[in-house]
């Protein structure tokens, strides 16, 4: 009698099941010859009348002012020169500025000059990727808002070749299986990375794991489980890519250890502008009555400027109990919207709580000319980000001629802050006192000595320019266009 009910009841659920896979892959085989269809229907034959084939870059931030934004634009720039038969797309949510004012941003804050149109597709639901919409599980939350947003974009135009080049890894398999592309992706961060589950299992408390969860345990225990599935998630997106870049050694190890498809990924360091700054010339230091020290990068949460901050005003300490030549911070970054405003601002008060507000200057948003001059009058450039996937303020800095002093993580580690022919290029900190003591050493040193420093690190960082960036990311993407 108990068979016959569970046959009764197994047989239906079974043909149940099967007509709505039958209905599912019946729906999402009419939605792709829709978008094919459609496909058709938006895309304009050249005067030689042939179709150009559709490049498209997803970037909702492509006006942020960031080393992933200037990484795109040299990409625009390499197709823009060398192919008339490929129009670029970039998907944007930069709605509150023009595609004429864009290209124009992108040459004052790189020095990047587009010569060919590029097609700006306007993107409306970027709210949907903002991390302040997901106070809690963040990184699904805008993992399924790319989601969403993606299909915006893939509505508004479908290309022959999608590129997610800003780390939207769950756009990969909408475009490759509803859009019908040919899919690639340039990852600089990692979503998620094995360092991060390492601090949620460790319970250390970081910009990403709030003290409230590390200091209880069951919290610390659901979280951990929830980076994992995560993990196993964006693993599987991720591997939907038929070409996977990666910017860095450590962004490659967490990349192979997560998506597992080490036969299409490699390593195409970004584009620095190195031949710009190694145009300053490189002389040896005169007596002068102040010293600058610089720091390049966004003002996200990651990049840490407390510790930068807080690591001068001890060392500013330190320095005034002799008489020694003054000091000032000059810490150079992006605005991309009000939360990194109110960073700023946060980081003003921190100032004026340690005291430091007349030796610490912001310069926000700010022309590539100024720039540079910041750059070549530094003696120090100054990064303190944890594990940065690369580091291209970095690259900027030993170019420029300053001595350089990283966090002793990521990119800066394994890749750039490394003897140049057994010769010392820079140097490494993890702390405050570390830093503070490192810039009071290198403070320290000879004219001569420093000097050495820089001509090794400048020689140092030809393996990553402009030229470079070309040849490897040709390469790479050959694969998306046979």
């Amino acid at each position: 009698a108990c068979f016959r009910l569970l046959c009764s009841l197994l047989i239906p659920a079974l043909f149940l099941s099967g007509i709505l896979c039958i209905c599912l892959v019946v729906l999402l085989w009419g939605i792709l010859l829709w978008i094919q269809q459609r496909k058709k229907q938006l895309t304009s034959v050249g005067k030689d009348g042939k179709r150009p084939l559709l490049v498209a870059f997803f970037h909702p931030y492509c006006n942020a002012g960031g080393g992933g934004e200037r990484g795109m634009y040299r990409i625009l720039f390499l197709y823009s020169c060398r192919y008339r038969n490929i129009t670029c797309v970039v998907y944007t949510g930069d709605r509150d500025a023009t595609g004429e004012e864009i290209v124009e941003g992108a040459f004052r804050r790189f020095n990047i000059k587009l010569t060919h149109p590029v097609k700006f597709v306007f993107l409306e639901k970027r709210y949907l990727v903002e991390a302040s919409l997901y106070p809690h599980f963040t990184l699904l939350g805008q993992s399924l808002g790319s989601v969403f947003l993606g299909w915006e974009a893939l509505l508004k135009c479908v290309p022959d070749i999608y590129i997610d080049s800003m780390g939207y890894a769950f756009t990969l398999p909408l475009f490759k299986y509803l859009g019908g592309c040919r899919v690639g992706c340039y990852v600089h961060y990692p979503t998620i990375s094995t360092d991060m589950l390492s601090v949620v299992r460790n319970q250390d408390t970081r910009f990403n794991n709030a003290a409230f969860i590390t200091n209880n345990p069951l919290f610390s225990k659901c979280k951990l489980v929830y980076y994992y599935f995560f993990a196993f998630m964006y693993g599987l997106v991720g591997s939907c890519s038929d070409v996977i870049m990666v910017n860095s050694s450590w962004t490659l190890n967490h990349i192979l250890s997560l998506w597992r498809a080490g036969a299409c990924t490699s390593v195409v360091y970004p584009p620095c502008d190195v031949q710009t700054f190694l145009d300053i010339p490189l002389e040896e230091e005169k007596s002068t009555a102040e010293y600058s020290i610089v720091s390049v990068s966004q003002f996200r949460p990651e990049k840490d400027h407390p510790l930068q901050i807080r690591a001068f005003a001890k060392l500013l300490k330190e320095k005034r109990l002799g008489q020694q030549p003054s000091l000032k911070l000059i810490l150079i970054g992006g605005c991309r919207n009000g939360q990194d405003e109110e960073r700023v601002n946060n980081l003003k008060h921190l100032c004026e709580d340690l005291g430091v507000s007349n030796d610490v200057k912001f310069r926000i948003n700010i022309p590539f000319e100024e720039l540079k001059r910041h750059l070549a009058e530094a003696t120090i450039g100054l990064h303190t980000m944890w594990n940065e996937h690369f580091g291209i303020g970095v690259v900027e800095c030993m170019a420029a001629g300053t001595v350089i002093l990283a966090h002793n993580s990521g990119g800066p580690k394994l890749d750039i802050v490394v003897p140049y022919e057994g010769h010392i290029t820079g140097f490494l900190a993890e702390n405050e006192d570390s830093y503070a003591e490192t810039m009071a050493y290198i403070l320290s040193l000879s004219p001569e000595k420093r000097l050495e420093i820089r001509e090794n690190a400048r020689q140092s960082v030809h393996r990553f320019s402009d030229q470079h960036f070309e040849e490897t990311f040709l390469l790479s993407v050959e694969p998306l266009f046979k």
